[in-house]
Parts: C-alpha cells; sequence; structure tokens
C-alpha cells in the first residue's frame, strides 16, 4: 500500500438517483468543491450518527427542496484524490430515489437543478462513475411512462 499523505481522509458520502413519474433524472450543479461547477446527483457527506439513508433524504431536501422515497441501493463508488481534494477518499453510497413531494429548486450546496430525460443524458457532461450509477438505478427503479391512449 502506498504511503498516506499526513493530511489524507476518508469521508463517507451519499448521493441520489431521483426519478420523477416520466422516468427523468435529476442533476444538480455542484457549488462547491470537489467537481464544483459540474453536474452531479444531489447528495453529499454523512454526518455523525445518522444512518446513510437519512443522509440521502436530508441532503436532497437540503440541495433540491424535494421530499424522496428511496427506492433501493445502487453501488458503492471509490472516488481518490478527486479534482479540488488530492488527498480525499470519498466512499459514496448511492441510491435509487423517486419524487414524493416539493419542486426542485437549486439550494444548499447546488447552484442549479436539471431533470433530464434518460434517453438524454448522454449528451450532458457527467463523471463517468455518475452514467454508470445512473444506468444501474434505470434498470431498477425508472418509471416507465404510462401510455397516452390505450390500444
Amino acid at each position: 500500500m502506498p504511503p498516506q499523505p499526513s493530511s489524507a481522509c476518508i469521508i463517507v458520502g451519499v448521493g441520489a438517483v431521483v426519478w420523477d413519474d416520466c422516468g427523468q433524472v435529476l442533476l444538480i450543479r455542484r457549488a462547491n468543491p470537489p467537481r464544483q461547477g459540474e453536474w452531479s446527483l444531489p447528495g453529499g457527506k454523512v454526518e455523525f450518527g445518522e444512518t446513510l439513508q437519512a443522509a440521502a433524504l436530508r441532503e436532497v431536501r437540503e440541495e433540491t427542496g424535494l421530499e424522496i422515497e428511496i427506492l433501493g441501493l445502487i453501488d458503492v463508488v471509490d472516488a481518490v484524490s478527486l479534482p479540488g481534494a488530492p488527498d480525499t477518499h470519498y466512499v459514496l453510497i448511492d441510491y435509487g430515489a423517486r419524487v414524493v413531494s416539493g419542486t426542485a429548486v437549486a439550494a444548499s450546496d447546488a447552484a442549479d437543478v436539471l431533470w433530464v430525460a434518460y434517453a438524454d443524458l448522454a449528451a450532458i457532461p457527467l463523471w463517468a462513475e455518475t452514467h454508470r450509477v445512473i444506468g444501474l438505478s434505470a434498470e431498477r427503479h425508472r418509471p416507465r411512462k404510462a401510455p397516452l391512449h390505450s390500444p
């Protein structure tokens, strides 16, 4: 194992792939490092004594104003030495979720919010792991649009 820098730390964070009833996914533009200014999933650091799911619910509410329901665990991602955080190892636990109530607005650590149709995600510049996690959630959690009329 390589030697650790003296300032190195491990941070546990949560993220949520939030789906609306039409099968769109919610993205936030990060207001702070790491990855400041980039599109990402809503989420953030787990506070001491907080469960992972409670942290996900809180972070989504703080960043977007939405109340969500957790649908299930998607994956755990390691992010080591990100731009703006070279001596930090993030362990990110990502959940699939659906909107229960509210209107998405940028707040807290989010500079902007964006609902994106799943088919249009390839056009959004995202970290490769974010694309991968959204894809996993789409397989498990994305609602299918109801038909506009019966055949």
